[in-house]
């Protein structure tokens, strides 16, 4: 697939640039479009559990939001260092940026010193492929950089918010730096709604990295990933292999969730397990586990995009955009919300 495949026009005003409650509206007070192969519907959020049926199962990102974007002074003056992936606590995979309205490349050079407080980063090389990220090495914990010093990471059409706004129900474990935001609007009526119409919840481990990445080559499938830490319990496992014995639906809320489970799926089902993933999901890719994904609106020419089209196919993720932007839905973290069935094989 060629990238321009994944372009699409999308009016600015449409960036959600402030999460609901600061609109007058409660979290679950979004709206929610529904994409079939037969078409698209339109609902409020909160109709979610009848647009499921009764041994459904949901699958969650239990990971939290770190306040992950820090201030630093260098050679190129003052920028902002958004941490993504960690090896150790003084070992990140980061993205230096001008400001939160204009990213990189920076023309930044190896072994090059960031100042962050008192703390110093070094810039040890680019990560291959994706020469926007680096890897770097801090002389303080990033633990305690953050704690001290970030903010979350926010982008050009929202201001930074206080970090509850960054978590959702199910934050339970710190690691993100960017919130695994698709299940924003599931607020305790809607989850304990869920459960009386019998549909389970269970969850996943997934550490999010910088927002999903702009796809730089020609070929969306040749695109370079960056490694994401994430965990499938057991019991989460065997509830989903135990929904699809039953023909029960696995619906995965976020493409984390989705990164997560394709990557401990095998032939066999799906397995508990943990480590890093650079699990790619591409058009050219299949996908075996999920059967539907809850998430919000994506950018164009991006991996989530990508994502979506392996899952239920380009056209109809085109076309499901278009009556979005047509109904004025709203864009990103604090946006509305898309539920997508997946595109079945003949």
């Amino acid at each position: 697939m060629n990238r321009s495949e994944l372009l699409f026009d999308r009016p600015t005003e449409l960036f959600a640039s402030a999460p609901p409650e600061m609109r007058g509206h409660d979290r679950d007070d979004v709206r929610l479009i529904v994409s079939t192969p037969e078409g698209d519907t339109h609902h409020a959020f909160t109709e979610l559990p009848w647009l499921l049926d009764p041994g459904d199962l949901l699958v969650v990102n239990e990971s939290a939001t770190l306040p992950a974007s820090l201030p630093a002074t260098g050679r190129l003056g003052e920028i902002r260092l958004y941490l993504s992936t960690r090896f150790t606590d003084d070992l990140w995979l980061a993205e230096p940026r001008w400001s939160p309205s204009r990213p990189g490349p920076l023309p930044l050079n190896i072994n090059e010193t960031l100042q962050i407080g008192e703390a110093k980063a070094v810039l040890l090389q680019q990560y291959p492929g994706i020469p926007r990220l680096w890897f770097v090495r801090f002389d303080t914990p990033a633990g305690l950089l953050t704690a001290k010093h970030g903010e979350p990471i926010h982008y050009s059409y929202a201001p930074a918010y206080p970090m509850s706004d960054y978590q959702t129900l199910f934050s339970r474990f710190p690691g993100s730096v960017e919130m695994p935001s698709a299940a924003r609007p599931i607020t305790p009526h809607v989850r304990d709604t869920l459960r009386e119409r019998g549909i389970g919840i269970v969850g996943v481990i997934l550490h999010t990295g910088v927002s999903s990445l702009e796809i730089e080559d020609n070929t969306v499938e040749h695109q370079a990933l960056y490694p994401e830490v994430f965990k499938v319990p057991e019991a989460t496992a065997n509830a989903v292999n135990a929904t699809h014995s039953r023909r029960g639906r696995v619906i995965a809320v976020g493409t984390t969730v989705v990164r997560a489970l394709e990557t401990a799926w095998t032939p066999k089902g799906v397995r508990a397990c943990s480590g890093a993933t650079g699990l790619y999901i591409h058009p050219g890719t299949s996908v075996h586990v999920i059967d539907g994904l809850l998430t919000g609106l994506h950018d164009p020419i991006t991996s989530h995009l990508a994502m979506l089209s392996a899952i239920a196919g380009l056209a109809r993720v085109k076309r499901a955009y278009t009556e979005a932007i047509r109904n004025r839905y709203l864009w990103h973290e604090f946006g509305d919300s898309h539920l997508l069935w997946r595109q079945i094989a003949n």
